[in-house]
């Protein structure tokens, strides 16, 4: 294996901390090009030279992209640091009604992208229309800590404490059926029905906890990978589910089959790195969503 060695007086320029932060947050030469304006052959050789000025590998190339070594996540760290200082230095010298503008990243579920972020973002971007938004809501878990992304929304009863968050409320769940099935069918005792879950992908989700303690005989018909999908299948007259309270004011093809479920909850928490939060884009989107996500 070839050994990098590095000349004792390198200095990394500001140039070199942009190219190493837009790969560990983008992973891929691709994103991390259009993170800088630039084309990935340019950030490829960019990388190329870094590396062979320090001497060291800074990535990890594998089928899931660029992954940052130690040395690239404490050069990508000092690199939002300048950021911070850069952007707050910046708000300073504009005026109060200047445009928020820059790219944010919102790590969210399937279900409260489509029941709650969705419906907010079209007074978002009459606010700031030069903001620009990248949702994800893989069920893969999303590190703020390591910058996967900027701002995540995520039910859990505890969020961890070196994250800045905001309780947006309790999340409850209610067994639906769809107005596609028979009228005579939806009048069946819960455990009668033919159900809907979510796969083995969330065996701690708030519905299947739920379903294995209160209908313990009950198999599920039909498994599905995301909460959305039960939502889909449900309304389609499949059988009954358990979905968030919050998406039937906009799913009106469903019916709830009583009250919400006791014992069947979770909280809903908006979290943001606190060396990232004062950032006048994501504070801008962190504002909005504090605001505008509610909860029934």
């Amino acid at each position: 294996m070839k050994t990098l060695i590095a000349p004792s007086q390198y200095a990394p320029t500001a140039a070199d901390l942009q190219v190493v932060l837009a790969l560990a947050r983008g992973r891929t030469l691709a994103q991390a090009a259009q993170r800088l304006g630039a084309d990935a052959s340019t950030v490829f050789r960019s990388l190329q030279k870094i590396e062979k000025n320090l001497g060291q590998r800074l990535f990890e190339r594998s089928r899931e992209g660029y992954l940052p070594l130690e040395a690239a996540q404490a050069i990508a760290a000092h690199a939002e640091r300048i950021e911070a200082e850069l952007e707050a230095a910046r708000a300073v010298l504009r005026g109060p009604g200047e445009e928020v503008s820059g790219r944010v990243r919102v790590s969210t579920t399937d279900s409260v992208l489509r029941g709650l972020v969705l419906p907010s973002l079209p007074l978002l971007a009459r606010r700031h229309p030069a903001l620009q938004l990248e949702l994800d809501a893989t069920k893969e878990a999303v590190s703020l800590t390591r910058r996967d992304a900027d701002l995540a929304l995520r039910a859990t009863p505890r969020p961890p404490q070196h994250l800045v968050g905001r309780h947006l409320g309790t999340i409850r769940f209610v067994a639906c059926v769809g107005k596609a099935m028979p009228a005579a069918q939806r009048r069946r005792p819960l455990e009668a029905h033919a159900w809907i879950g979510a796969d083995e992908g969330m065996p701690e989700h708030p519905s299947v906890r739920w379903r294995r303690k209160q209908l313990p005989r009950v198999t599920p018909r039909l498994l599905v990978d995301t909460i959305s999908a039960v939502v889909d299948v449900v309304r389609a007259g499949l059988g009954a589910g358990v979905v968030p309270l919050f998406m039937l004011e906009r799913e009106t093809d469903l019916v709830p089959l009583g009250p919400p479920l006791e014992g069947c909850s979770s909280e809903l928490w908006l979290l943001a790195h606190p060396e990232s939060r004062h950032l006048r884009r994501i504070a801008a989107t962190y504002q909005h969503f504090g605001e505008h996500l509610v909860l029934p």
